[in-house]
């Protein structure tokens, strides 16, 4: 059975920092590139960061770079989201996913087979 677990998630202030976890299990975890998407209230679902395979190929979301490190450990099965200088319009919950042929990053949810049931991030002012 596959399955994605995210954690780190909490409240904070704006400046903070917050580093996220997403544990996977049930499949071949170096075999799929992995990202992170978000969701606030009242919004759609927007990419955050995806990483290939072996971490060699790495996307953010334009605005986000700079203040969000994507990693992996590979040997851990877990990916990690580092979100520094958080502010309030970061408030999403925060969700890991994974996509068959990893050797690439992917922006595109639709490519994503396997999903997290993510992890609240609120940030306040």
């Amino acid at each position: 059975q596959v399955e994605l677990v995210e954690s780190g998630g909490g409240s904070v202030q704006t400046g903070d920092s917050l580093t996220l976890s997403c544990v996977g299990s049930g499949y071949t975890f170096d075999a799929y590139a992995m990202g992170w998407f978000r969701q606030a209230p009242g919004k759609y679902r927007e990419f955050v960061a995806s990483i290939s395979w072996y971490g060699d190929y790495i996307k953010y979301e334009d605005s986000l770079t700079g203040r969000f490190t994507i990693s992996r450990d590979n040997a851990k099965n877990t990916l990690y989201l580092q979100m520094n200088n958080l502010k309030p319009d970061d408030t999403a919950e925060y969700t890991c996913a994974a996509a068959p042929g990893g050797n690439y990053y992917y922006t595109d949810a639709e490519r994503y087979r396997f999903w997290g049931r993510g992890t609240q991030v609120s940030v306040s002012s």
